[in-house]
C-alpha cells in the first residue's frame, strides 16, 4: 500500500531508523452518512482515513494510549469505533464517534491483568450484529494458543466469564505452519493476528502463521457455528497465501468489506532489511466461493490492480489491469553508485538489495532500458532507509519527491510525472500512474528529495505492455506428493524469454485460489512444503511475459 509509513521507534535504542508498517486493520466505518476507511497499523503514532481505499490521510488523535499501539483491535458498531491494543497490561479501550477529527475518548479503563504472558496480545474485537455480543480473540505466541472470551456489554466489555483456548497450531499436520523461508526450519512455528468474520451463519477465526520475518506468513482460519467453538480447521488453509513475488507474505492482518459488499484481507509483507520486523502492508481481494470456503487472491498481488466500484464476480481476477513488470533484471544505469550497491539491484524484484547514489542530492538519476519500445503505464519506487537518522517523523523534512521522464532514444526525454507538483508527502512505496501510457524504450528516474541522509532504492518497477505475443502454456508440469504428504515435488518445462511462472493448486479443479510465483532465472524444480495433510491436491500452472500470461495447464490432480 502506498501510505506515508512512519519511522519505526521500536529499535530507538538501537539507533536503527527504518520506515515499517505492519498488523493492518482496516475498519467500513460509517461518516456523516457515507461509509469510510480507517488503517490502524502497529506503532505509527496515528492512523489513516480514506473515502475510497487509494488516497489515505494520516491523523494523529487528540488522546493516545500511554505508548504508542502494537497489532490494534479495532471494530465499528452502529455510529462508534472502538479500538483497543495488544497489552500484557491493564489499558484502556478507546472509542469515538468522530474519528475522522482525529477525536477519541476512553470506554473503559479495561481489564485486569491474565496470567503472565498470556495477553491479550494481538487482540480482535468483534460484535455479532445477529446477536448483539461482544467477543474478543487474541494470542501471539509459538507456546500459547488463540484465545477468546465473551465480553460482557454492560460493564465496559469486562471479561465475561472465563477465556479459553480456540486452538493450537499444529505443523506436524499443517505444512504451511512450518516456521522459517519456504517452511524449512524445524523451530517451533508462531501463531498470532486473530480476527473475526461472520458470513452466512458461520463464524470464520483467522490467525497468522508461521512467522511475520519469513516469506511464507501467512492468514488462516477455522470455522464454527458458534463464536467461541469449537472450531474446525479448513482443510482448504492457508486462505492468505504469497510466498513469492516481489512483495512476500501476508499474514496477520484482517479481513473487511468494502462499499460495495467485496471482502477484502489485508496483511504483513516483510522487508527485513534493517531490523528482522521491518514490514509494509498488503491487501488483496478475497471472499467466499458457493461452498463457503474463504480465499484471498493473491495472483499477480503485487501487480497493479484496479479498484472497483461494484461488485465483483468470482475471486477478483477482474481488479488485475493486465499491466505486465516490464523492468525485471533490465539495464541500468545510474549517475553515481555508493561502494557496491550497484543500480542492477534495481530490477531484481529484492526489496532486500538496493542501489545507493554517493550523495543524497537533486538531479542523481536512475535510467532502465527497456530494451525495446513498450507502452509504460505506471512506476513504482521503492526507497530504501540505509544508514537513516530519523525518528522524529516530521513532515516538513520526512517527504520524498521525485520525477519520472521517458524516452524512445536515451536521446530526447519527456516529462512523465512530477511529485514537485503534489503536496509533499513521504511515499516510501510509492505507486505512479502516468496520466497517459507512453511509448518508450528507456524509464528515467530524477532524484529530488528523501529525508535520510542516503539517497538508497531497492526498486525501480516499471509497468506497462509489450508489443509481443504472450508466451505458451508451460509444458511437462508435474506434481508429485512426497511420502511426507505436507510436501510436493514441483516440475515444468521453462519457456525461453519469458519472465515468469505461477503455479496454482487448491483443494478442487475450480479452486485453485493458492499462487506461488516464480521467475525464470529460478530453478524449473520446487520442493512446495505448504500441503495439509490427508488432503488431495490439483495443481495447474501459468507463464508471463512482459506481453501477458499464457492459458493455464491442464490441471494435474494430487491424492
Amino acid at each position: 500500500m502506498d501510505i506515508d509509513y512512519k519511522y519505526n521507534f521500536e529499535q530507538l535504542n538501537d539507533n536503527i531508523s527504518y520506515r515499517s508498517g505492519a498488523d493492518p486493520v482496516i475498519i467500513n466505518h460509517k461518516v456523516g452518512g457515507k461509509n469510510e476507511y480507517f488503517l490502524f497499523v502497529t506503532i505509527s503514532g496515528g492512523y489513516w482515513h480514506s473515502k475510497d481505499m487509494i488516497h489515505w490521510k494520516y491523523l494523529t488523535a487528540n488522546r493516545w494510549p500511554f505508548e504508542d499501539m502494537c497489532a490494534p483491535a479495532a471494530v465499528s458498531v452502529r455510529d462508534t469505533l472502538f479500538l483497543f491494543q495488544s497489552t500484557f497490561e491493564s489499558r484502556p479501550i478507546l472509542y469515538s464517534v468522530a474519528p475522522e477529527k482525529g477525536i477519541w475518548e476512553f470506554y473503559n479503563r479495561w481489564t485486569p491483568r491474565l496470567p503472565k504472558d498470556i495477553g491479550p496480545w494481538d487482540p480482535a474485537l468483534f460484535h455479532d450484529a445477529d446477536t448483539d455480543k461482544w467477543y474478543m480473540y487474541w494470542g501471539s505466541s509459538n507456546v500459547y494458543p488463540i484465545f477468546g472470551s465473551e465480553l460482557d456489554y454492560s460493564k465496559r466489555l469486562a471479561f465475561k466469564g472465563q477465556y479459553k483456548a480456540m486452538f493450537w497450531l499444529n505443523q506436524y499436520e499443517h505444512g504451511w505452519e512450518r516456521f522459517g523461508p519456504n517452511h524449512s526450519d524445524p523451530f517451533k512455528p508462531f501463531t498470532e493476528g486473530a480476527w473475526m468474520t461472520k458470513h452466512k451463519g458461520k463464524y470464520y477465526l483467522q490467525y497468522g502463521a508461521p512467522g511475520t520475518e519469513y516469506n511464507v506468513y501467512a492468514n488462516g482460519t477455522y470455522v464454527s457455528d458458534d463464536p467461541l467453538g469449537p472450531f474446525t480447521y479448513a482443510n482448504y488453509n492457508p486462505v492468505s497465501y504469497r510466498p513469492g513475488g516481489f512483495a512476500t507474505g501476508a499474514g496477520h492482518g484482517n479481513t473487511f468489506q468494502d462499499n460495495y459488499g467485496n471482502y477484502w484481507n489485508t496483511g504483513t509483507s516483510w522487508i527485513g532489511l534493517n531490523w528482522g520486523m521491518e514490514r509494509r502492508i498488503v491487501m488483496y481481494p478475497a471472499g467466499f466461493d458457493k461452498d463457503g470456503q474463504m480465499f484471498a487472491n493473491t495472483r499477480f498481488g503485487d501487480f497493479p490492480h484496479k479498484m472497483t466500484t461494484k461488485t465483483w464476480q468470482g475471486k477478483g481476477d477482474e481488479l488485475f489491469t493486465g499491466w505486465m513488470l516490464l523492468s525485471y533484471k533490465k539495464p541500468v544505469t545510474a549517475s553515481s553508485t555508493l561502494d557496491t550497491m550497484a543500480a542492477a539491484k534495481i530490477t531484481d524484484e529484492n526489496p532486500r538489495t538496493f542501489w545507493a547514489a554517493k550523495q543524497n542530492k537533486p538531479g542523481e538519476t536512475l535510467t532502465i532500458d527497456l530494451q525495446t519500445e513498450q507502452e509504460v503505464k505506471a512506476v513504482q519506487i521503492n526507497y530504501t532507509d540505509y544508514k537513516s537518522d530519523i525518528f522524529d517523523n516530521d513532515p516538513a523534512r520526512v517527504y520524498t519527491q521525485f520525477k519520472i521522464s521517458t524516452s524512445k532514444d536515451g536521446k530526447k526525454w519527456d516529462l512523465a510525472s512530477d511529485l514537485t507538483q503534489e503536496p509533499k508527502r513521504d511515499r516510501p512505496c510509492a505507486y505512479i500512474e502516468l496520466a497517459q501510457p507512453v511509448r518508450a524504450r528507456y524509464v528515467r528516474y530524477e532524484h529530488i528529495h528523501v529525508a535520510s541522509p542516503n539517497l538508497a532504492i531497492s526498486e525501480f518497477r516499471v509497468f506497462g505492455n509489450g508489443f509481443g505475443k504472450v508466451p505458451p502454456t508451460p509444458k511437462n508440469f508435474t506434481a508429485i506428493r512426497q511420502k511426507d504428504t505436507r510436501n510436493a515435488d514441483l516440475k515444468w518445462e521453462k519457456i525461453p524469454g519469458v519472465i515468469g511462472y505461477n503455479v496454482l493448486w487448491g483443494i478442487a479443479p475450480d479452486k485453485l485460489y493458492q499462487t506461488y510465483q516464480f521467475w525464470n532465472d529460478d530453478p524449473n524444480t520446487f520442493e512446495l512444503r505448504a500441503l495439509n495433510v490427508g488432503v488431495p491436491y490439483y495443481f495447474a500452472i501459468e507463464a508471463f511475459n512482459e506481453n501477458g500470461v499464457s492459458a493455464m495447464s491442464e490441471v494435474v490432480w494430487v491424492k
